[in-house]
């Protein structure tokens, strides 16, 4: 079985680290998502999130997303190459039910897979 934990060390929490992400790098997108990577020299994947009050007014909300997001990066980090990953969602994540924003952030963990190769 497969060790879907996240410790510490695969979380961006650096400012610096961040803003590497903010400048010209690799890009996908959804309907709910955005998605930003560059390889990093750590040796796996790691995530960071950016859900602001403009996706929804509601903490609770906001937090959905989160916890969403986390759960996904959790069962896919292994698969994924050594990249580091900003999240960014979309003000149309509010609405859609939690299935949905699972199943698109599969397709899109799925094409970050292909074009790193």
């Amino acid at each position: 079985m497969l060790d879907a934990g996240m410790p510490p060390s695969s979380r961006l929490r650096r400012a610096a680290d961040f803003a590497a992400l903010r400048k010209p790098t690799g890009r996908l997108g959804s309907e709910c998502f955005r998605i930003r990577y560059r390889d990093n020299e750590v040796g796996f994947a790691r995530l960071g999130q950016a859900v602001s009050r403009r996706v929804s007014k509601r903490a609770v909300d906001r937090n959905r997303i989160k916890r969403i997001v986390r759960e996904s990066f959790r069962h896919a980090r292994a698969a994924l190459p050594p990249v580091d990953v900003l999240v960014v969602a979309n003000p149309s994540a509010a609405a859609c039910p939690g299935a949905e924003l699972r199943a698109e952030l599969d397709r899109l963990w799925e094409r970050l897979r292909q074009r790193a190769r």
